[in-house]
C-alpha cells in the first residue's frame, strides 16, 4: 500500500520531532518525521482514525 499527501500538524513546531499522516484508499498512515520516508508506517482504517480525531477534538475542547 502506498501512502501519499504526507503532512504534519500546523501546530507542530518546525523540527523533526513530529508525526506525519499520509493517505491511501480507506487507510491513514502515520510515520515519524525523524525518519521521513524510511520510517515504518502504522496503517489505520480511515473510519477508526476519524473516530480517534473526534475523541481528541472533544477532549481538547473541554480544556
Amino acid at each position: 500500500m502506498e501512502f501519499t499527501g504526507w503532512r504534519k500538524s500546523s501546530r507542530s513546531i518546525q523540527n523533526d520531532n513530529c508525526v506525519e499522516v499520509g493517505f491511501a484508499p480507506g487507510h491513514v498512515g502515520i510515520r515519524d518525521t525523524k525518519l521521513g520516508a524510511d520510517s515504518p508506517i502504522l496503517s489505520i482504517d480511515e473510519k477508526a482514525f476519524a473516530t480517534f480525531l473526534t475523541g481528541v477534538r472533544d477532549r481538547w475542547s473541554d480544556i
